[in-house]
């Protein structure tokens, strides 16, 4: 067998039209990622809350979310959100999410450093983020350059979710 060509990996924004799209990589990751962290009720709560095409379309239109799209060979292999804060230059990574499949390939540090390039052309300068204080993507996020800025509880309906806020600044 020849070695072939590695496909084509590329990341562009998503749209209104690409909510389906983002769904369905969220219902292949949410469980995978925190069925470890976060009880099974949580897990749907909070999923049922961030994730129904209305709140996808709010976050988008509304909230200033700015969603990014990672396809490999033309095929839907993860998604990344980020808005601005109140702080100046400030910007948050809302999500990131890698299907199973495609982890361990690198692609999510492509969709961080997408995010920081889209951030710093915004002329923000310092990208923060919320993980859960035992998801093993705490050292991913560390690799990546994010330091530990302070621990937040933030309710959720009737859960909690115990986080880091990490941070990085971007030069």
């Amino acid at each position: 067998m020849s070695a072939s060509a590695a496909a084509p990996i590329t990341i562009h924004p998503a749209t209104l039209a690409d909510i389906p799209t983002i769904i369905a990589l969220a219902e292949a990751t949410w469980e995978p990622t925190y069925r470890f962290i976060i009880s099974k009720e949580q897990i749907d709560y909070m999923y049922r809350v961030i994730y129904t095409p209305a709140s996808l379309e709010r976050q988008m239109t509304e909230q200033g979310h700015q969603f990014l799209l990672l396809l490999d060979d033309g095929q839907a292999g993860g998604f990344a959100s980020y808005s601005a804060k109140t702080e100046a230059g400030a910007y948050h990574l809302n999500k990131i999410y890698i299907l199973p499949s495609h982890q361990g390939r690198g692609f999510g540090q492509l969709l961080i450093r997408a995010v920081e390039d889209a951030v710093r052309q915004a002329g923000g300068s310092v990208l923060e983020l919320n993980v859960n204080r035992h998801n093993p993507a705490l050292a991913f996020y560390e690799r990546q350059g994010f330091q530990r800025h302070h621990e937040e509880d933030i309710p959720i309906g009737p859960y909690w979710m115990n986080d880091y806020v990490m941070r990085k600044e971007l030069r």
